[in-house]
């Protein structure tokens, strides 16, 4: 992640995402690969496009907990 990129992203205290993205998640497939594209898209058309690597390689640090959990970071789940 590049300096702007550290930036524009919010403390990590803050109960608030990084973006202004919604993402319907509840009552869908729990396929990890799904969930990974929809919020990946869904941050790419947020104010802030240019998180949508430091997500995904976030993402994919850990198992699926850690991936809903860094989710709820980035973008506001439904």
């Amino acid at each position: 992640m590049n300096e702007n990129q550290t930036e524009a992203m919010p403390s990590a205290d803050r109960d608030v995402p990084y973006t202004d993205a919604v993402v319907q998640l509840t009552g869908e497939d729990g396929n990890a690969f799904l969930i990974l594209g929809r919020v990946r898209l869904a941050i790419l058309k947020s104010n802030h496009p240019e998180l949508a690597e430091a997500f995904l390689q976030e993402a994919m640090k850990g198992d699926y907990d850690h991936l809903l959990q860094t989710c709820l970071s980035y973008v506001s789940v439904e």
